[in-house]
């Protein structure tokens, strides 16, 4: 795509016609990379910028700025500075980071040191009272207990960090039968962090993790096995085992005569004649 020169209002026309002027003082430094003339752009009423593409290899997206300069009432221009600059597309180096704030949280390996700088806003001196009362109370007898400790700005940090992924509003703590901050695998902080966070010390669980006490998981120190007595609820049920039975074929009953044989195979007495029914309801003829 072809640039296009583009001159800002307000540029004195001297100073705006001053393109080849500024393009010698370029080649002068580069013969072979300088583009087009991108446009120019007002300084101040004595000096004005003009801006070239740049084609060295490497710098795609960069200009050559050009500043030239001609005193009010001067007719001769004069060049003053030029330099390489990124443009809006240009690809550039990161923001610089001092080395402090480079070192990011796992970046440490084995032997590696990171002190703390001289005035770390999250350390104050062991002596001065920092809200915490297990510190506090060491803290009156001047020369005993830590240097350093944590001030409330450090703790406040410390807690928004921990509050995350072992928070009451992870995953799992939402599908958790409790919390553990009534799990006996809770191992609670001192200090003002007590109330709030622990240690959990289940290895099946976070264990080794700092965890909210509003956090939980499926291995909670309350959870017991459910009681069945061996019902089909809690035995498994092997639906896919068969059992061999051996049948008998039936053995057919003598038949009398007279008898015939049921569809079940039983023998049925024939049916009375009127005269033999008549005299089996005659009173005697049972006994």
């Amino acid at each position: 795509m072809s640039a296009v020169s583009v001159t800002e209002a307000g540029v004195r026309p001297l100073l705006a016609d001053a393109v080849e002027l500024a393009r010698r003082a370029l080649v002068e430094l580069e013969s072979s990379g300088v583009g087009q003339h991108l446009g120019v752009s007002s300084e101040d009423e004595a000096a004005a910028t003009h801006r070239f593409e740049a084609t060295l290899p490497g710098y795609r997206g960069w200009q050559w700025a050009v500043v030239v300069a001609a005193a009010p009432g001067d007719d001769r221009v004069t060049v003053s500075e030029s330099a390489l600059l990124p443009g809006p597309d240009a690809l550039v180096a990161p923001d610089f980071v001092p080395w402090d704030q480079r070192v990011r949280p796992g970046d440490l390996g084995p032997g590696d040191l990171l002190p703390a700088t001289e005035n770390d806003p999250r350390l104050v001196p062991g002596y001065v009272l920092n809200g915490d009362p297990a510190v506090d109370e060491v803290a009156r007898d001047i020369g005993l207990g830590r240097p350093r400790v944590l001030s409330p700005e450090g703790r406040e940090e410390a807690a928004e960090r921990w509050f995350g992924e072992f928070g009451p509003g992870a995953d799992m703590a939402k599908a958790a039968p409790s919390t553990c901050g009534l799990c006996g695998f809770f191992l609670p902080l001192a200090g003002a962090m007590r109330a709030a966070f622990g240690v959990c010390g289940n290895a099946m669980g976070a264990d080794g993790r700092v965890v909210h006490t509003g956090y939980g998981c499926g291995a909670h120190s309350d959870i017991e096995f459910p009681s069945g007595g061996g019902s089909a609820r809690y035995e498994a049920y092997d639906d896919a085992a068969v059992e061999i039975v051996a049948i008998a074929p039936p053995v057919a009953a003598p038949v009398a005569e007279g008898e015939s044989i049921a569809a079940d195979g039983s023998a049925v007495a024939p049916a009375l004649t009127p005269d033999e029914a008549e005299r089996a309801a005659e009173p005697g003829s049972w006994s």
